[in-house]
């Protein structure tokens, strides 16, 4: 079964562009959570069990929080782009000392539909967070500043930010 991943935005973060483009991101993810195709292989000639009749899963590990926070390259202003370096250096800076136990960096292409209507396409970072579910509200108030520290430094529109309860095992 396909999990949806919950949507955060912080009360008083969105204007008409940020609404557009969060929006905009959580039917993507909708769409590709519905669309995901279920498989099951059985080894034997038995028909696979229901899933009703499925065991549970084993409890593995502890309680945490999974937090996606999506980055853009390129500045709506027409500055030029958010490099490597700058992205890099911005990661040293402003998320290892809240996260210092460890983070994952992917680079991506993204899209979405500005205010205009126009869709935007660019070059993109998605940083994974992962960290014990009893320190979420600690560590909301540092992702929020993570998000307006880079919306201000390189003149973003927004930074998507996506959570799930998970469980992980070190």
């Amino acid at each position: 079964m396909s999990r949806i991943p919950r949507l955060t935005v912080a009360q008083g973060r969105t204007g008409p562009k940020k609404r557009a483009a969060l929006t905009t991101a959580a039917v993507a993810l909708a769409v590709l959570a519905v669309g995901t195709p279920v498989a099951s292989a059985t080894l034997d000639d038995e028909a696979p069990a229901s899933r009703s009749e499925a065991p549970a899963l084993a409890a593995h590990g502890s309680a945490y929080i999974e937090t996606r926070l999506f980055f853009g390259t390129e500045r709506p202003d027409g500055g030029p782009d958010v490099t490597d370096k700058q992205f890099l250096a911005f990661i040293d800076e402003e998320v290892t000392p809240h996260f210092p136990n460890g983070l994952t960096i992917q680079d991506g292409r993204g899209q979405w539909r500005d205010s205009n209507g126009v869709i935007e396409r660019e070059r993109s970072y998605e940083l994974i967070l992962l960290y014990p579910a009893s320190e979420a509200r600690v560590r909301d108030a540092r992702i929020e500043r993570i998000r307006d520290a880079y919306e201000n430094a390189y003149a973003q529109d927004s930074v998507a930010r996506l959570e799930e309860r998970t469980t992980a095992d070190f």
